[in-house]
């Protein structure tokens, strides 16, 4: 069973910093501080359906479950 978790958490751990990675920015840097920041725009209205906002749900989804296994590996040994 340990060393099942321990497998578990290295899978999860490794998918949980690749979806980290591949998330944008959240800043515009200097561009936004100029232009007055983002407008209003089909995108914006719509951000729910994006790949950012998936990729954003499953990296809350691999934190709670690398949480979960850590736990659960805490009260195994």
């Amino acid at each position: 069973m340990h060393i099942f978790l321990t497998i578990a958490q290295l899978v999860v751990g490794v998918m949980l910093i690749c979806f980290i990675l591949m998330q944008p920015g959240k800043t515009n840097g200097l561009s936004g501080f100029i232009s007055g920041g983002p407008s209003e725009s089909f995108y914006s209205k719509n951000k729910s359906r994006t790949s950012e906002a998936m990729l954003s749900r499953t990296t809350v989804v691999l934190a709670i479950l690398f949480a979960v296994i850590c736990i659960i590996q805490n009260m195994v040994k």
